[in-house]
């Protein structure tokens, strides 16, 4: 099995279809801390939803347009990192993470990440990587300013939760700076 260790007790691996209960038991243990965020865990509430959730996810590797990973620790799924969007023809793909409780405060997310923005920029020969996130999540912005991106601007009320609207950051790293970092 593909796996890329990300610290001495935890790796990143593929998260596939055939995962669905491991992951929806993850996405019960992280529901809380995730449901306003992530899109998805509002709608993988059972063994079905899970799976068409990592099936839509197998359909977009399988078409080069985006992927999903989980992250292991101690064997335990606790969170992960996707290509929301991988589109090679315009040399762009977003990034996006998850994680329980369980999976922060270790470094993770930002090691995963960095195997993806690897993949992308030297692997694949992506120009752009974009980070959206709601001006809500410290978490994720904090995540995105460690990651060395830059704030290109915010899209006011972009994003439709539970009845309000959200204001969403964008973010971005380009293959030259990741390059110069390297």
């Amino acid at each position: 099995m593909f796996a890329v260790p990300l610290a001495e007790n935890a790796e990143l691996r593929p998260l596939e279809p055939w995962q669905a209960a491991e992951f929806l038991t993850h996405v019960d243990r992280a529901r809380a801390h995730t449901d306003p965020w992530i899109p998805w865990a509002t709608r993988s509430t059972d063994p079905a939803s899970a799976h068409a959730t990592l099936q839509r996810y197998a359909d977009q590797q399988a078409a080069d347009h985006g992927r999903i990973y989980g992250i292991w620790l101690d064997g335990t799924l606790v969170g992960g990192v996707m290509f929301v969007a991988f589109d090679t023809e315009a040399g762009n793909c977003e990034i996006g993470v998850w994680t329980e409780p369980a999976g922060e405060g270790h470094g993770l997310v930002t090691a995963a990440v960095r195997r993806l923005l690897d993949y992308a920029f030297v692997t694949r020969g992506l120009h752009r990587a974009e980070w959206w996130t709601s001006t809500d999540n410290t978490r994720s912005r904090a995540a995105a300013q460690r990651l060395g991106m830059t704030l290109d601007g915010v899209l006011r009320e972009q994003s439709l939760y539970r009845g309000v609207r959200r204001d969403m950051e964008i973010w971005s790293l380009l293959a030259s700076e990741w390059a110069a970092r390297a």
